[in-house]
């Protein structure tokens, strides 16, 4: 078996309620968490705590709850929320163009924090309660003042980057803007497939590429165009960033079906609960025969619970789906390193850049 697909495939034990689950905490890649991830918290949290500082009370308390800097009563708790993978892919691309990390800063407070608006009101679309293991922002404010937080998040990063408006920060800005709007579209899309049943996996890979792919391009790149590197380096690491984001979204599909609470942080088979139409499903829906029609025949009435859940997790598991999405995800992987495969690229970022994405695909975030 290849490198690549060890980073992907592991075998993934029953859970209870009758669904099978997913991974109990994947490994990490070889030598364990990647450095470059405390680097990047190290680098940007503090930036991104003095802006949410400047923020009104009312949404501060909000915006930094959500980011983990302050308890459910407001107050500080240490380090803050998420694993900084964003960060830590702006700080590389910054270092493969040979420039200091330094020079990746506005880049990775602006990219963390437009992942972070879209989480706040990811969440209050799908009506989830509970992210890393305490209540959303949302279930413990309102929806309201969820969506004004991740409101703010958005203006702050955008504010950041154009602080200082030179040439390479309003591309930056610029792409960072297209990212947004893709993701956007993406999660359209994704609320959109919840009420059919004819999506297909190039539906699918195509909605993946707009909600997740395209901020993780951003990242990947916004670093390199900070620094002012030239346009191959800038697509390189651009192409590695959305190959690496559909290999991740395989992966969290996965999680999404067959993934324990325990490592999610989301009950078991949530997606199948919500109807959405990921990877696995559209898999599942795409394999005529009688498993097919029973699993679009679950998946029409109403939420699906119970033991429908768990007969509907069977029908997607005995179609294969699994197998085929870990496929999708060491395909893109190998697609992500072979994007870097150039003498344009530093090696020292180069081999952090790979170990990162190894780390992303072998765990759930």
């Amino acid at each position: 078996m290849s490198r690549t697909s060890r980073a992907v495939r592991r075998e993934l034990p029953a859970a209870p309620d009758g669904v099978p689950a997913a991974p109990d905490g994947a490994p990490a890649a070889p030598g364990g968490v990647p450095a470059v991830l405390a680097r990047a918290r190290a680098l940007v949290l503090p930036e991104i705590r003095r802006r949410v500082e400047g923020l009104s009370p009312e949404v501060r308390r909000v915006a930094a709850y959500h980011l983990g800097f302050v308890d459910a009563v407001g107050r500080p708790v240490p380090g803050g929320s998420g694993k900084a993978v964003r960060p830590a892919l702006v700080v590389l691309s910054a270092e493969a163009a040979g420039a200091d990390a330094g020079v990746a800063l506005p880049g990775a407070v602006a990219v963390e924090l437009v992942h972070n608006f879209s989480l706040l009101h990811d969440d209050v679309m799908d009506g989830d309660d509970e992210r890393r293991h305490r209540p959303t922002a949302w279930a413990l404010f309102g929806v309201g003042p969820a969506i004004i937080a991740g409101d703010a998040l958005l203006a702050l990063a955008m504010q950041g980057l154009l602080d200082a408006p030179d040439g390479p920060r309003r591309r930056a800005a610029s792409d960072l803007l297209g990212a947004t709007l893709g993701m956007i579209a993406g999660q359209g899309e994704d609320l959109a497939f919840a009420e059919r049943l004819d999506v297909s996996v190039e539906d699918c890979v195509t909605m993946s590429a707009h909600k997740t792919g395209a901020l993780l391009a951003c990242a990947a790149s916004i670093g390199a165009v900070l620094a002012g590197a030239p346009g191959e380096i800038v697509e390189a690491l651009s192409s590695f960033g959305m190959h690496l984001g559909l290999a991740f979204q395989a992966i969290d599909d996965v999680l999404g079906i067959w993934g324990r609470a325990a490592v999610t942080g989301k009950p078991a088979a949530s997606d199948l609960r919500e109807h959405k139409k990921s990877l696995p499903v559209a898999f599942a829906l795409s394999t005529p025969g009688p498993a097919r029609d029973r699993l679009a025949k679950l998946m029409s009435n109403g939420h699906v619970e119970g033991d429908a859940l768990a007969s509907a997790a069977r029908l997607v598991e005995r179609s294969g789906a699994r197998e085929r999405c870990l496929a999708v995800a060491e395909r893109e992987l190998a697609l992500a390193l072979r994007s870097i495969d150039g003498p344009w690229i530093e090696a020292a970022a180069r081999a952090e850049l790979e170990e990162l994405a190894r780390f992303v695909t072998a765990r759930e975030f």
